[in-house]
């Protein structure tokens, strides 16, 4: 299997990339993102492209070698497409109609598994209890609209068999490694992570806010499951809801305390942010993923759980008290 991974610079791209090193089946991986990706050890040729996809020739490029399977985790995220409209929509949607375009046109009968990572900013209030996959797209964000049009998008290409796709809505991702980024989400990783690492962590939400997650070792199986799940049965519904767990804030912290203890927790700092908590309170809290569950996709049950493997996968084990 030939694989192509678009934004592969990116957390979960890395992760995925160093989880396809080492996976059986795999004959050549290709990375490409606008920050230059670093392929990880392994025995498999990777090659790397660094581009913005929306360049002349890039998607050809990258395209060349017919990938079997594309992972398309491309994305500005909510709160610059937010603050950036002209951009959000630019590599949103357009590069993401472009990549689908050259598919089409590549002909010689080229189909291949495209799984797109969409998000749970496709849907907006008002909610019912659970969210099912097919509730109401009316995404309150230019991020949600733009990844909502490029789901509608895939399932007509794949409808007229053009490609081979799967949307997977993705929770939103915690705790994520490394620095701060620009999504409006981004605190809830924070709030975890900086505390853990001895640093104080900024909390612009109140502790009431219920939000849905799962772990980046999650997200990754999510994305393989994906790259061989049997699409005939998924007929033309090719958008799905991923696991996860709902939670509020309050129980994040409490989990946090429960697994590292008072000291730790003590490190968030409360100072409230308007323009944060008016983007989010827009999200979904809580779904229904009978169907995904019944594929085979699975994720955390418990916020101790998400605290754990973050502790594990990413600080050895270990974390400042």
């Amino acid at each position: 299997m030939k694989v192509l991974i678009i934004g592969a610079a990116g957390m979960i791209g890395r992760k995925l990339s160093e989880r396809l090193a080492v996976q059986d089946g795999i004959e050549s991986v290709s990375l490409h993102d606008v920050v230059t990706p670093v392929a990880p050890p392994s025995s498999i040729p990777f090659t790397v492209e660094t581009s913005d996809l929306g360049e002349a020739g890039a998607i050809e490029r990258v395209l060349a070698g017919r990938p079997d399977v594309i992972f398309h985790l491309a994305a500005v995220l909510s709160g610059e497409a937010e603050s950036d409209f002209e951009k959000g929509y630019r590599v949103n949607l357009e590069n993401t109609r472009a990549l689908f375009e050259a598919i089409r046109l590549a002909g010689d009968g080229y189909r291949p598994r495209v799984v797109f990572t969409s998000t749970i900013a496709v849907f907006g209030k008002p909610f019912p209890p659970q969210i099912p996959d097919d509730f109401l797209s009316a995404p309150l964000t230019s991020y949600g609209t733009a990844k909502a049009m490029a789901e509608l998008m895939l399932s007509d290409y794949s409808r007229r068999g053009y490609l081979d796709g799967l949307a997977i809505r993705l929770p939103t991702i915690c705790v994520r490694p490394g620095r701060p980024n620009k999504a409006a989400s981004g605190f809830y990783s924070n709030i975890i992570r900086e505390p853990l690492n001895g640093e104080e962590a900024v909390l612009p939400v109140p502790e009431s806010i219920r939000h849905w997650f799962a772990s980046p070792r999650s997200a990754v199986n999510f994305l393989l499951k994906a790259a061989t799940l049997d699409s005939s049965v998924l007929g033309d519904r090719r958008n799905l809801n991923m696991p996860g767990l709902s939670c509020t804030v309050g129980e994040q912290i409490a989990a946090l305390r429960k697994v590292a203890g008072d000291s730790v927790a003590a490190r968030i700092r409360r100072k409230p942010d308007e323009a944060i908590l008016k983007i989010v309170e827009g999200w979904p809290e809580n779904f229904d993923t009978q169907r995904a569950n019944a594929l085979g996709f699975h994720a955390e049950t418990t916020f101790d759980e998400i605290v754990k493997i973050h502790i594990e996968d990413e600080l050895g084990g270990t974390f400042v008290p």
